[in-house]
């Protein structure tokens, strides 16, 4: 049975970061080891932990005004805001305002959110599915970003009957992949380092999504390419990005990884 408590004295003999001989520098350098970069709005939210930031009841109150289509583009257009679409990928697959951004509330929301987004002062439009306007704005907030300005009300619908421009996402099986892949064609793989260190299609790129700015210059421009991630939450956020930046020749592989191991793809371990 593992042991849960101990003294000071026993751990400096056994513990690899308490020793005796240690430099404040060997210290220092033992227990940060490995350890990822914090998230981009870290340094801000601390800022706000400083200055102090507006009520709760004010930020939901902003956050859940119900703005119809032309009040919407209207202010995405004055004020800069960046059009957030949390519904589920298949949905924004099928169609999305123009230049949004996918980060569905399904997934790893506040993080990607924050690693993404990072500032805490950006303005955020919301296209949410009915019902869940509140929770948005809630889970945006508890990570630092309260400048939500309201939500599309009556979501893609609405926008359509306003005869306002509508975007989509071509996406494909992973069978599918493996059928084209009798010739070279260019694949990009959006997950972690490590993932991607552990397992992934020989020639594929690696382009984590959370340096993903990093990387525009290598996709392709004009022939189609492909991305993908673990299980195809990951890889719809990067290509709303890189749609956003007018790269739109880009084509998800549904299911991500565990799918293409699934369809028989040559992997590198």
């Amino acid at each position: 049975m593992k042991e849960t408590v101990d003294t000071l004295g026993n751990q400096k003999k056994m513990n690899y970061a308490l020793r005796e001989d240690m430099t404040r520098e060997e210290f220092i350098k033992e227990v940060t080891d490995g350890l990822m970069p914090p998230p981009s709005y870290f340094p801000l939210n601390v800022k706000m932990n400083k200055e102090g930031y507006d009520s709760f009841d004010e930020v939901i109150s902003r956050g859940t005004k119900a703005l119809n289509p032309q009040e919407f583009e209207n202010l995405a257009n004055t004020t800069g805001a960046v059009v957030l679409d949390v519904r589920h990928q298949k949905d924004f697959m099928k169609g999305h305002v123009p230049k949004s951004i996918f980060i569905g509330l399904d997934g790893g929301f506040a993080p990607w959110v924050g690693d993404l987004i990072a500032d805490v002062k950006q303005p955020i439009l919301l296209i949410v599915d009915e019902g869940r306007e509140e929770e948005a704005v809630m889970r945006l907030s508890r990570v630092g970003f309260d400048n939500t300005l309201g939500y599309l009300n009556g979501g893609i619908k609405a926008w359509q009957q306003a005869d306002k421009e509508i975007d989509s996402m071509e996406s494909i099986s992973a069978t599918q992949l493996k059928e084209r892949m009798n010739g070279q064609v260019p694949i990009f793989d959006v997950r972690k380092d490590n993932e991607f260190e552990t397992a992934h299609i020989p020639n594929a790129k690696h382009t984590s999504l959370s340096f993903i700015n990093d990387y525009l210059n290598e996709y392709p421009t004009k022939e189609p390419f492909y991305v993908h991630c673990a299980g195809g939450y990951r890889s719809v956020i990067a290509a709303s990005i890189l749609k956003s930046r007018g790269i739109h020749n880009v084509i998800d592989v549904a299911g991500g990884f565990k799918a293409i191991k699934e369809a028989d793809i040559e992997i590198t371990t």
